[in-house]
């Protein structure tokens, strides 16, 4: 006699896209309540995706719930892929996550609620909109550490004249100027340097970026690489283009209040556009997504 196992519906989301087989893949098990963490890190382990986001909706604090776990079990927070798809998910099934809320919109991730905006283009594409902290500028890290550790020359880190400097909005990271797209598209991880190097000098993944040489809507391209949690590299990285959008208008180089865009996941066969914001209250990171996938799995 089989032994009968409590099934959860999954489904499989392309985020920062509204192409499919295109964005960031993120998987999201919707669970109708709280797992053991153990059974978090199994699905997640499992799905194998740079992060699988656990969702529900909670009727008590009135807001969609999410949890995020990388393969090796890491769990993850900020206005990054894994909540835009979660929401982005809720919002295409019509589930109603924002009826009982005022007029601020939010859902709550690890316990922490973060601000929504939805919005729709010109052509009727649903948007999200998640708002990150300010950004804060912590420091730079020496140029030559940064180069061995992503497989690059010092002279390959010259763009007008900036340094690698760790930025930080709801998680800290390292912004990584570059020469150009042909110097970017050579980066190579060190997996065991560039963990060393964050934990040295207190970041978490490593976001390289340049600026396009022909005539685009993008204002960079951009490749992230986060080993220290299980991530080679990653498609598109909500968390980190925050920091970089605030990292350039520190620099003086992105106006106040107007929409720019972001090119990621060129290299690895998955482009991704990333829309964001800077504001008086933060930074707010845009996208679209698709679902590819559905099934259910059993514990």
């Amino acid at each position: 006699m089989s032994i009968r196992h409590k099934k959860l519906a999954y489904y499989v989301l392309d985020v920062f896209t509204n192409e499919l087989y295109q964005g960031n893949p993120l998987s999201v098990v919707c669970t109708n309540e709280d797992l053991e963490i153990q059974e978090y890190h199994k699905i997640a382990r499992e799905f194998g995706y740079s992060e699988t986001s656990f969702i529900y909706y909670s009727a008590v604090e009135k807001s969609l719930k999410v949890r995020s776990f990388t393969p090796i079990g890491i769990e993850v927070g900020g206005a990054g892929h894994n909540l835009l798809g979660a929401v982005y998910f809720a919002l295409l099934k019509n589930w109603e996550i924002f009826s009982q809320q005022e007029s601020e919109r939010y859902v709550i991730m690890k316990d922490k609620s973060i601000p929504l905006f939805i919005k729709y283009d010109l052509n009727d594409t649903l948007f999200v909109s998640m708002l990150q902290q300010p950004a804060s500028l912590l420091g730079n890290v020496p140029a030559e550490a940064v180069a061995q550790a992503i497989s690059l020359h010092p002279n390959d880190l010259v763009l007008k004249n900036w340094k690698p400097e760790i930025v930080k909005t709801e998680v800290t990271h390292l912004m990584v100027p570059v020469k150009n797209i042909d110097r970017l598209n050579q980066v190579l991880s060190n997996k065991v340097l560039l963990s060393q190097l964050a934990e040295e000098y207190g970041f978490e993944g490593c976001y390289c970026f340049t600026f396009p040489e022909n005539e685009t809507t993008n204002i960079a391209q951009s490749r992230f690489f986060n080993p220290g949690i299980g991530i080679d590299e990653d498609a598109a990285t909500g968390s980190a283009a925050g920091p970089l959008a605030g990292f350039l208008h520190n620099k003086g180089y992105i106006l106040l209040n107007k929409d720019y865009t972001i090119l990621q996941g060129v290299e690895m066969g998955q482009p991704s556009i990333i829309q964001f914001r800077v504001s008086n209250e933060g930074v707010w990171i845009s996208g679209s997504a698709v679902i590819v996938m559905e099934g259910s799995l059993y514990l």
